[in-house]
């Protein structure tokens, strides 16, 4: 066993200040250098447009034209066995070239193979929807339109899935401010007490990391909740919480922690 050593607290140290840092590339290998992926990029090839192909960390990156995104994975899908999406998103790139980048994680089974598939598209222009070859790609393709404001045509409900529809500013762009800006620190301020009661309550606080036990409803006091406005003493009773039905649910036993059975036969 390797001897401990001092990490002086560095969880808070900063990897790097630059706010668009990109990291060191690992090293790229030619495709030839394997002959299924070279198999693979001469069939993309003999119907499509590639501007650049490698293999980096055991998997094949192949960039493509935009508008051949559809044609390409159905390709993969149909012809060369890749038949599983596994991820799909966008890098925000603007500050550099005013692009984004959009990429297709895509794996075979049968082949024991990975290629990523990418492309280049310029702010504020739409993508083709590959839900209908991939149903994973609808939430990915919403994912996608909500964090960065990419829309995908031909997708059957292009709504946001993680903000409220009514959200402004896309989250995952490299400019939105950490804690949101000030249509997020009064969003729920506005829709639930109104812009007039905005010199009462104060701005949300967006800080993940701090929980403030006077905040306007009492919420954070857990095991302690006092109804709204009540001062806060001190000395208020412990709430014990019960989380199940009184008698336990129908046809489910009530867990009892003192009966329960520790199984410690990993083979069991």
């Amino acid at each position: 066993m390797r001897a401990y050593t001092p990490k002086d607290d560095v969880q808070a140290k900063p990897y790097y200040t630059d706010r668009y840092y990109v990291a060191p590339q690992v090293p790229k290998q030619e495709v030839e250098s394997d002959a299924v992926f070279a198999a693979d990029l001469a069939a993309i090839r003999a119907k499509f447009e590639v501007t650049e192909a490698y293999i980096q960390v055991g998997q094949m990156v192949v960039y493509i034209k935009a508008e051949d995104n559809y044609g390409v994975l159905e390709l993969a899908r149909d012809e060369l066995e890749y038949t599983q999406l596994s991820e799909m998103s966008a890098i925000d790139w603007l500050a550099k070239n005013n692009t984004f980048e959009i990429f297709y994680q895509m794996l075979s089974m049968n082949k024991r193979k990975r290629i990523r598939i990418k492309m280049v598209i310029n702010k504020g222009q739409a993508v083709n929807s590959v839900e209908k070859l991939f149903r994973c790609a609808d939430w990915s393709e919403r994912e996608m339109f909500d964090m960065f404001g990419i829309e995908a045509n031909g997708h059957p409900f292009m709504k946001r899935i993680l903000m409220p529809y009514d959200w402004q500013g896309h989250p995952l762009l490299k400019t939105y401010p950490l804690e949101g800006d000030e249509f997020a620190a009064w969003y729920e301020v506005d829709k639930i007490y109104g812009k007039e009661a905005r010199d009462i309550i104060g701005p949300e606080l967006r800080d993940t990391a701090k929980v403030d036990r006077y905040d306007s409803e009492r919420f954070a006091r857990l095991g302690y909740e006092v109804p709204k406005g009540t001062k806060i003493t001190g000395d208020e009773p412990k709430t014990e919480q019960s989380y199940q039905e009184d008698g336990g649910v129908f046809l489910i036993k009530k867990f009892d922690k003192e009966s329960s059975t520790v199984v410690d036969d990993p083979q069991r």
